[in-house]
């Protein structure tokens, strides 16, 4: 997966819990590096545009959830991917961390890599998605742009709320 370009992270964080944050990025790393060298300095880099690299020596364990899934992305991110798959990176997130996350995924976009994302904070799919495929019960209810998707009667009532009826 990792040689096609592929990197993902998964639902629940999955990461090396005695190691320190630079060294589970190196991991990633190691994938498209050289040498432990080069891999060291990917994964600064990776760990910088994160904003995590300040907890570059911390035991990974240790971390808040909000960091362990910057972690688990900065990992990914480290492969070099062209697609990222991140499964319920919102999950578990307070306000203040799903802004921060949406802000993450938003400047992986900009870097021109692939984001696909299995979600179920609606209000944090709409800003980062150019397509958006909605699934009740395993059964697909829409799929559309954001603002087709914000306006879907079946996918108000699945996920929405009121609060998102278009013109409200």
């Amino acid at each position: 997966m990792c040689k096609e370009g592929i990197a993902r992270t998964f639902q629940l964080v999955k990461i090396f819990k005695d190691m320190t944050v630079l060294e589970n990025v190196m991991v990633g790393a190691l994938a498209r590096a050289r040498n432990t060298r080069e891999a060291r300095e990917l994964a600064m880099e990776i760990l910088e545009f994160v904003g995590e690299a300040d907890k570059k020596d911390i035991l990974a364990g240790s971390l808040t959830i909000a960091d362990k899934k910057r972690l688990e992305m900065a990992r990914a991110l480290a492969t070099k991917p062209k697609l990222l798959m991140l499964d319920e990176v919102m999950a578990g997130l307070n306000p203040a961390e799903v802004s921060e996350a949406v802000d993450l995924i938003l400047k992986i976009q900009e870097q021109g890599i692939t984001v696909f994302l299995v979600e179920h904070v609606m209000a944090a799919i709409m800003p980062i998605s150019n397509r958006i495929i909605v699934l009740d019960s395993g059964e697909k209810i829409a799929e559309g742009l954001p603002e087709e998707i914000a306006s879907n009667e079946r996918v108000i009532k699945a996920y929405l709320g009121e609060r998102y009826r278009a013109g409200g």
